[in-house]
């Protein structure tokens, strides 16, 4: 403890309420980061204790016990036995479900054996009741020999008590218990007292730890090799001692819940949870409630965020208004307009969706029924490579990649987590909507099928559940590939049903924003100011020349200025180095029907996809003022190649449209790769692949109707 600010480590089981308390003790004064070398979140928050006392609390990853199987758990292990040199906890608050008391006091009894300051919170206490569980605290206090404190997060009661106890802790008027909560020396007696010579400190339990573990802490090589003697002369056996270990802390915590806890006959009573799941996890009805939950979150994005993102469009609109009429002509001024203002409009246009978006996934893990679809998706997600957690950050893909693929953060095996934010993108975002909506009017027939089903509509719906089709594709073909050893266990709790803590949303919604805007924004600006300058500059005097030759159109009487206008940036953007770039690869996307300015609109949509519309607006002389996209598609209709056929065919038309399904052309999804994945090597290989699968998608399309 410095400086009257004390260091808490929250600790628990998985949907104990243990984030509930940590957003309830911290409120908004808390800061998402990632623990030292891995990708898991770390979640830290600051609180006040009393008038003198303050606490930075540390909400550590779910464990089931103190032998960590996953990489979350390790992260909790570690600082659990203080090889974290970032957390040093000064008091440990283990939360416990008193709804499942007996499961949860294995992991606490194990954080109590440790010695440390311990104060041991229970959770659920409602659940507990409605169970017909009665517990006596002051037994189970006396029992443990650590404070017991409890608390409802939710409705805000037992936190006074529960502070007052973190500080009577740490000012040690709470000691650790005497004995332990079980006889750890029976299992290993002279090994650990040999451990015990080199680290005096250690509690016996921690000892054991060190014996099983040692090779993960961060000890000297001398050091290694004098535990790995100490085993080989003891014939100490990590996994039997493991073994004698779980038996004897559950025989204790009977003996525990014998004398603290009343529960009633299991038979005696149907919960409320227990017969919504009777529904809801129904063999027929369950996946279809499942498929209409997610068509209304799906829906609900879409429809919540539009309002917003509009706002959003048109505040940057009338900020650039009114920036260019006041500024002069020059530059820079171009530079802060279409390359600070325009990059900033592409960060802030996604806020909405990642908040409605993390938001209402927030309500299903609240409510219980997250878990629920995890559960009903798995079989199907484990024949390509995926699981049950995989469903969420996919179907979450069809309103924008980049929320979805922050979500993929709560899939804890590797190979599966990297291979969903590999294929999410390849579900169709919002932003491919505009591309798709164009040319499905211009080269499909306004026509119906039986009288009713519009063919329009059929091909929009067709290019979804292709993306959808194509990423379990590739990710049956992308698991043979990918070499993470790492056994996949879905073992999943199903927690109770309970209303969502809207506070708690609303902090999550924050908090999400907070990501995205300051570490994937910052790449997301560098890419924008890239672009704008490959279109604002030529190779020598290429655009002074284009400035020269319509300024004296220009100064022609009689001259339609506005006409030569659009006229003058068409011809500034095929003089850029981003016009070149588009004639550079013509000759690669000639084979799928496209032209050069077709070119240019897939270099510049890589800003964004639907960037496609109006770079095909600028290259067509159409402004967005007048009749818009209806202008637009007649001005495609009547483009003509250098042989003077049509460019939009219909075999052009529906090879662009699967171009866009599988390319990769956006940069925020890339930026948001980058930082999930902690490397250039996935974005690249994901921008590789994609393409590649665009490419020849395409051009089987193109040959099919041409």
């Amino acid at each position: 403890m410095k400086n009257n600010t004390l260091h808490i480590a929250l600790v628990g089981n998985p949907n104990s309420g243990k984030s509930s308390l940590f957003n309830c003790l911290t409120g908004l004064n808390q800061k998402v980061g990632n623990f030292p070398g891995v990708t898991v979140d770390k979640k830290s928050g600051h609180t006040k204790l009393s008038e003198t006392l303050t606490a930075d609390v540390v909400d550590l990853p779910g464990s089931y016990s103190l032998y960590p199987r996953r990489l979350d758990e390790w992260v909790s292990y570690r600082v659990m036995l203080n090889q974290d040199k970032e957390i040093r906890a000064d008091v440990v608050v283990a939360v416990a479900d008193a709804s499942n008391l007996k499961r949860n006091l294995l992991f606490c009894s194990q954080i109590i054996d440790l010695k440390v300051p311990v104060v041991v919170v229970l959770t659920m206490m409602d659940m507990a009741r409605k169970k017909g569980i009665k517990i006596d605290l002051p037994t189970l206090e006396r029992e443990l020999g650590v404070p017991v404190v409890a608390v409802d997060p939710r409705k805000n009661k037992g936190i006074a008590q529960l502070k007052k106890a973190i500080e009577l802790t740490s000012q040690q008027l709470y000691q650790a218990p005497v004995r332990d909560f079980i006889d750890n020396r029976s299992f290993a007696d002279n090994a650990i007292q040999e451990v015990k010579t080199h680290f005096p400190e250690l509690s016996d339990y921690a000892a054991i730890h060190y014996l099983i573990n040692h090779e993960s802490f961060g000890l000297t090589p001398v050091m290694q090799d004098t535990i790995e003697n100490i085993e080989k002369k003891n014939n100490f056996n990590p996994t039997k001692t493991q073994a004698e270990e779980i038996l004897q802390r559950y025989s204790r915590i009977r003996q525990i819940m014998q004398q603290a806890v009343s529960e009633p006959d299991p038979l005696q009573k149907t919960l409320f949870t227990e017969k919504l799941d009777n529904l809801l996890l129904h063999r027929r009805w369950g996946y279809l409630i499942l498929l209409s939950v997610l068509f209304l979150l799906f829906q609900s994005v879409f429809w919540l965020a539009q309002y917003p993102m509009d706002w959003i469009d048109l505040g940057f609109a009338k900020l650039n208004q009114a920036l260019s009429s006041s500024l002069p002509d020059n530059r820079w001024t171009d530079l802060l307009l279409n390359g600070v203002i325009a990059g900033l409009s592409g960060i802030f246009v996604f806020v909405p969706q990642i908040m409605i978006l993390f938001g209402l996934i927030t309500v299903l893990e609240d409510s219980g029924y997250m878990a629920r679809i995890s559960f009903l998706s798995d079989r199907l997600m484990r024949t390509v490579g995926l699981n049950g957690k995989s469903v969420m950050p996919m179907i979450s893909g069809f309103a924008c990649a980049v929320p979805a693929i922050m979500s993929a953060r709560n899939i804890e095996n590797r190979k599966e987590r990297l291979l969903t934010i590999l294929i999410t993108p390849l579900m169709s975002c919002s932003a491919r909507l505009p591309v798709y909506t164009i040319l499905i009017g211009l080269v499909i027939p306004q026509t119906y099928l039986f009288g009713f089903l519009g063919v329009q509509g059929l091909v929009m719906m067709g290019l979804y559940l292709l993306g959808l089709v194509m990423a379990l594709i590739v990710s049956y073909v992308a698991k043979w590939f990918i070499k993470i050893q790492e056994k996949s266990f879905f073992i999943l709790e199903l927690p109770a049903y309970r209303s969502p803590r809207w506070s708690n949303m609303v902090t999550t919604m924050f908090s999400k924003a907070r990501i995205f805007v300051f570490d994937a924004g910052k790449i997301i600006m560098i890419i924008s100011l890239l672009l704008w300058g490959l279109s604002s500059f030529g190779p020598g005097n290429t655009m002074q020349n284009i400035s020269s030759k319509y300024e004296t159109l220009k100064a022609v009487p009689g001259a339609n200025q506005s006409v030569l206008h659009k006229e003058y940036q068409t011809a500034k953007l095929e003089g850029s180095y981003a016009g070149i770039l588009g004639k550079s690869i013509e000759p690669a996307i000639s084979p799928l029907g496209y032209d050069w300015k077709i070119g240019i609109a897939l270099i510049t949509s890589f800003a964004a996809r639907e960037v496609f519309v109006g770079t095909m607006a600028t290259l067509y002389s159409v402004g967005d003022e007048d009749e818009g996209s209806l202008l637009l598609k007649e001005k495609m209709k009547q483009a003509k190649k250098h042989d003077g056929t049509p460019v939009f065919t219909l075999a052009t038309g529906l090879s662009l449209m699967i171009f866009y399904v599988f390319a990769m052309q956006c940069m925020s999804t890339l930026a948001v790769v980058k930082r999930e994945t902690r490397s250039w090597k996935w974005p690249i290989i994901q921008l590789i692949y994609m393409t590649g699968l665009a490419w020849v998608m395409s051009w089987v399309v193109y040959q099919l109707f041409k």
